[in-house]
């Protein structure tokens, strides 16, 4: 189970620990408060591990520490859980770097651990449950480098499930809807990454789109996360029936509001869906220069 410092990880690994199970669970940090707070909550039967996605020597670390634990029962389940974004901004003004921060933790990470974990998964003809994001299927305002890599997620795991069906190995996605968890709703954090990301704009850039813009995009992001739900119960639900399931679902769609969303975004015009994700989730005001664009136009 990865991710585990904070949010649906580590809720899953308690629920999954009091009901008996065996977890290892990775976290980023073994002295976050997170990670202390599962060895205190949790039997002796969980581990946790250290593991930062991006790194394989970790990765390569955690792979041998479940084969030595596991090769005479394998391993009935993988949960990827461990996601990354730390950026709020349209594609033009997100760095490339940030695109690729995102395909490191939430496709290649979770591709590598996975393939890894394939020998064992397949002995036992177990599980495997992804966390991906509705912001993989849909064109979410602001959220280009975090939902390319759910998307990207998504797909993989869907091939997965069709390529491992003659081995026995289920495999479900979940996508949850708006939740609070670890940094997500922290706006001192946001705030933060607003400011360098306008310390790093390009001249031309933050002058076609202005400061004032980013701002904008920044405040209502942080609006929206106040609804965000704090019990996050029915994800850790749907993740413990993906493994546990005779027959688990292909997707679990917890959270409010998800079924008009995806109806929308399938049986709706074009315009229609990205009026609709515009009001749900961020509407940008419009750039610098075209506001003065229009105020000429006005003038003449």
């Amino acid at each position: 189970l990865s991710g585990c410092d904070s949010g649906f990880g580590q809720a899953t690994a308690r629920h999954l620990d009091i009901m008996g199970f065996r977890v290892f669970a990775s976290v980023l940090d073994l002295q976050s408060p997170g990670a202390q707070e599962l060895r205190q909550s949790c039997s002796t039967r969980l581990t946790l591990l250290q593991m930062d996605l991006t790194k394989t020597e970790d990765i390569q670390r955690v792979l041998q520490h479940i084969q030595a634990n596991t090769n005479s029962t394998g391993l009935w389940g993988l949960v990827n859980n461990a996601g990354f974004n730390d950026t709020i901004a349209d594609a033009e003004l997100s760095p490339l770097g940030k695109f690729r921060a995102c395909m490191e933790v939430n496709f290649f990470g979770s591709l590598e651990l996975t393939k890894g974990l394939l020998p064992l998964l397949r002995s036992a003809g177990g599980r495997i449950v992804t966390v991906s994001s509705p912001a993989g299927d849909m064109p979410f305002p602001c959220l280009a480098a975090y939902g390319a890599s759910k998307a990207a997620l998504s797909l993989v795991m869907d091939t997965f499930r069709s390529e491992l069906q003659p081995w026995g190995i289920k495999v479900s996605l979940i996508l949850p809807g708006y939740y609070k968890t670890g940094t997500t709703c922290d706006p001192a954090f946001w705030n933060l990454q607003k400011q360098q990301l306008l310390a790093s704009l390009p001249q031309e850039l933050l002058q076609a789109y202005g400061e004032d813009y980013v701002e904008e995009i920044n405040q209502q992001f942080i609006q929206f996360m106040k609804v965000a739900v704090e019990d996050l119960s029915a994800v850790v639900n749907s993740i413990t029936e993906g493994l546990l399931a005779a027959n688990p679902a292909v997707r679990y769609y917890p959270g409010q509001g998800l079924g008009i969303m995806y109806f929308i975004h399938r049986y709706l015009p074009y315009f229609v869906r990205d009026l609709f994700l515009k009001g749900f989730f961020i509407n940008p005001k419009l750039p610098r220069a075209l506001r003065r664009e229009q105020h000429n136009d006005v003038k003449k």
